[in-house]
């Protein structure tokens, strides 16, 4: 568990967890739920395939994700590398 991380007992959760939820979505900050002091689930919010692409290409970007050509020659049309001409 992060240090920055919100932790929220089970009691309160229950209480609070469709605005707890409101607040995950709106801010993309996870939530720890505790149970007798220990943490036991966390609240995260799902990514929309907008968030998901950005996060991908984000990742290229930076070599983490292994790469293997540069993205200009990736992005470049199919026709391009086959040496298909329009007709």
């Amino acid at each position: 568990m992060d240090i920055d991380e919100k932790s929220v007992p089970a009691g309160y959760f229950k209480q609070h967890c469709l605005s707890i939820m409101d607040e995950v979505a709106a801010t993309h900050q996870p939530v720890v739920v505790s149970k007798r002091g220990k943490p036991t689930v966390r609240i995260v919010p799902i990514a929309g395939d907008d968030e998901i692409e950005r996060h991908v290409l984000a990742r290229l970007r930076s070599g983490e994700g292994g790469m293997l050509v540069s993205e200009k020659e990736l992005l470049q049309p199919t026709s391009l590398i086959a040496g298909w001409k329009d007709e």
